[in-house]
C-alpha cells in the first residue's frame, strides 16, 4: 500500500509541473468568449431614464407657435376696436334767463339751428356770463341781428321767436338779451297797432341776460309766447288769449335796427 501511494504521488507531481506556466501572471489566461443570446424585439433605449426633452425647455417649437398666434390675434382685435367708434353730437340746451314775460317765456339761448331758426352751420351755443364778466359789451356796429319764426302755428302750438346775433368783429363780447333790453312786441296785423303782448310789460325776471358772443360766431336767443295778452307796468291785461289771425312780431335791441317777422295763428 505504501508503494502504491508513492507511485500516485509521483504521477501527480509530475503532471502538475508539466502543465503550469510560471511566465504568465495569474489571471492573464484568455477568457472563453460568451455567445450572446437572442436580441429583444423592442426598440433600444437611447437615453438614460429620468432625462428630459431639451426642445420643450428651450421653447423653440411651441413658444414660436404661440407667439405667432397670440400676436395675430391681438393685432386683429386692436384693429377692430380702433376701427369702431361713434361720434358724439354737439347738441345741448342753451343757457338763458328763463324769463316769463306776462305770457311769453324766454326758453334760453343756443346754437342757431332747427326749423325757422336760421342756419346751424358755424353757430355756437350762447353762454350766459355774470354781470361782472371782463368781456367787453358788444358794440351795436359789431352785431347783426336777424329775427326768425314759423309761418304758421296750430291751435295747440306756442309761437317761438328766435333772435340771431352775429358778432362781425374779431373780439368776443357780451350782449344783453334780457326782456327789457332785447324787447319783443306782438301786434295784430291790420289792426290799430295796439300791442297784444310785449316782453317788457311785466317780466317775472326783469334782470339782464348777458350772453357771450364769440368773435365771428352766431348765437340765438329764443322766446316762447303762450298767446296770453299783456299790459304795460303789470296792469291788468285784456281778458282771454290771442285768437286766430295774422300777427307781427318785432325785436328791438339798443342801437340795432328793428327786426320784424309775421306769423299766423291757425283756426281750430
Amino acid at each position: 500500500m505504501l508503494l502504491a501511494l508513492l507511485i500516485a504521488w509521483a504521477v501527480t507531481s509530475g503532471g502538475g509541473k508539466g502543465n503550469h506556466d510560471d511566465s504568465k501572471a495569474p489571471g492573464s489566461a484568455p477568457v472563453d468568449s460568451i455567445t450572446p443570446g437572442p436580441s429583444g424585439s423592442g426598440p433600444a433605449i437611447s437615453e438614460q431614464p429620468g432625462g428630459r426633452d431639451e426642445s420643450e425647455d428651450s421653447g423653440g417649437g411651441d413658444g414660436a407657435g404661440d407667439g405667432g398666434s397670440d400676436g395675430s390675434g391681438d393685432g386683429s382685435s386692436a384693429g377692430g376696436s380702433a376701427g369702431k367708434g361713434s361720434g358724439s353730437a354737439g347738441k345741448g340746451s342753451g343757457s338763458g334767463g328763463g324769463d316769463d314775460n306776462g305770457g311769453g317765456q324766454d326758453t334760453g339761448s343756443g346754437s342757431a339751428s332747427g326749423s325757422g331758426g336760421g342756419s346751424g352751420s358755424g353757430a355756437v351755443a350762447g353762454q350766459q356770463v355774470p354781470a361782472d364778466s371782463p368781456l367787453p359789451d358788444c358794440k351795436p356796429a359789431a352785431l347783426q341781428l336777424t329775427l326768425k319764426t314759423e309761418l304758421s302755428y296750430g291751435p295747440d302750438e306756442k309761437p317761438k321767436f328766435r333772435l340771431l346775433a352775429t358778432n362781425t368783429s374779431s373780439t368776443a363780447c357780451k350782449a344783453d338779451f334780457g326782456p327789457k333790453s332785447a324787447v319783443f312786441t306782438i301786434t295784430e296785423a291790420g289792426g290799430d297797432d295796439d300791442e297784444v303782448w310785449s316782453s317788457k310789460d311785466c317780466p317775472r325776471k326783469p334782470g339782464a341776460v348777458l350772453l357771450k358772443v364769440p368773435a365771428g360766431a352766431t348765437v340765438v336767443h329764443t322766446v316762447e309766447w303762450d298767446r296770453a295778452k299783456s299790459a304795460p307796468k303789470c296792469a291788468t291785461p285784456p281778458a282771454g288769449k290771442a285768437g286766430p289771425g295774422t300777427y307781427l312780431v318785432e325785436a328791438k335791441a339798443p342801437g340795432e335796427p328793428v327786426q320784424r317777422a309775421s306769423f299766423v295763428l291757425a283756426k281750430d
